[in-house]
This record gives C-alpha cells, sequence and structure tokens, in this order.
C-alpha cells in the first residue's frame, strides 16, 4: 500500500524509538500492561513497535494517520502483521469479508461477469481478465477465465492469468475480494454493473 507520510506522525515514532538511546529501532517493541488490584488478578497487555503506538495515538489525536491508497483486505491484513497490530490484523480480515458477505449484490451468481484490473508492475503494462460465474456440481459455482488482455508472447502468461479460476467453490468470490481486492474489480450482473472497484 501506497502512503503519503505525515511528518508529525514520523516524530511522535522517533520520540518513541529516542526513549532507550543508541537501540535499533528495529529491535524495539512497547508493551502497555493494565495492572489490575487483588493477588493472583490476571493482568492484560498490548505489545507492538513504537511506530504502531504512534500510529494508534496519532489516529486518536488527528485521525486517519496519512492518505491511502486502496488494498485488498489481505494486503491490509499484512500491512498490520507487519506492525505487529493483531487486531487490526483480524479486523482487515473480518472487514473484508463483511463487505464482501454484506454487499446488496452478494452471493454470486451463474451468469455474473468479474473484470480485474491490475496496475502496471515493472516491465508489465496494466492488464485485465473476465471470468464468468457458472453454475457447478452439488449446488456449487465456478468461476472461469474468459478472456484477458495480456499479449499471447507475454513471458510467463500461463502463470499469470487465470489463477482465480475455480471449480466448484461455495463462494468463488472470496478468493478473488481478498487477494486482488474489491478496488480492482468490476462485477457486471445482467447487463449491469452491481461493483465497481475504484470508483
Amino acid at each position: 500500500m501506497t502512503t503519503t507520510p505525515d511528518t508529525r506522525l514520523q516524530a511522535m515514532t522517533d520520540t518513541l524509538e529516542s526513549l532507550i538511546p543508541g537501540a535499533t529501532p528495529a529491535a524495539l517493541s512497547v508493551t502497555v500492561t493494565e495492572t489490575l488490584p487483588g493477588p493472583g488478578e490476571r493482568s492484560n497487555s498490548w505489545t507492538g513497535s513504537p511506530a504502531a503506538l504512534a500510529e494508534k495515538l496519532f489516529t486518536a489525536l488527528h485521525g486517519h494517520t496519512t492518505a491511502r491508497e486502496p488494498s485488498s483486505p489481505l494486503a491490509q491484513a499484512e500491512d498490520a502483521k507487519r506492525a505487529r497490530d493483531i487486531g487490526a490484523e483480524i479486523a482487515a480480515l473480518q472487514r473484508g469479508h463483511t463487505d464482501l458477505t454484506a454487499a446488496p449484490w452478494y452471493p454470486a451468481r451463474p451468469g455474473d461477469l468479474v473484470h480485474v484490473h491490475y496496475e502496471a508492475a515493472g516491465q508489465m503494462a496494466a492488464f485485465g481478465e473476465t471470468y464468468r460465474i457458472a453454475a457447478g456440481s452439488d449446488g456449487f459455482l465456478s468461476m472461469r477465465l474468459l478472456c484477458h488482455t495480456l499479449p499471447d508472447d507475454t513471458e510467463f502468461l500461463e502463470g499469470l492469468v487465470g489463477c482465480f479460476a475455480v471449480d466448484d467453490d461455495p463462494d468463488p468470490l472470496m478468493e478473488l475480494w481478498f487477494e486482488a481486492g474489491p478496488h480492482r474489480l468490476t462485477i457486471v450482473r445482467d447487463g449491469r454493473p452491481v461493483h465497481i472497484g475504484g470508483a
């Protein structure tokens, strides 16, 4: 995820990292412990990096820390994992699931078209794929690749396209929603877009 850093957040992070002079910032962690009264009482604690604590404090004081580009639920969870924030990691996954399953057009139906847009990366130009939802066996659904916009002479073409095609899946959109992200998807039902990612 690309972000625009806020100098106030960086100042908070630097202040927390300087509490132990000469320490290596990547090796630091912060623990906040709740001490409950009484013998044998359980204590609660939170542990994270100085950057994660600074972000929590900054968000409480100023709102969101950065202008964020859209990212998939899985990428958001990975960002939280790197920040050592298990609560945010779980929340990102739960929010992704809820966003999909609470959508008014959910669940997918046979005949739905699912378009995926991939941004340019390195030497590869931006491209797209189109999948079609079809009835599978035993009430499940399949999602089959219809077409893509990569040139046929693209190196490693077979490994780049069709990776979200599934057969007989109870929820063929789940993996695509979590990995590619809703911001990259456009879903068309009966000739009308019901979800327009990135809009």
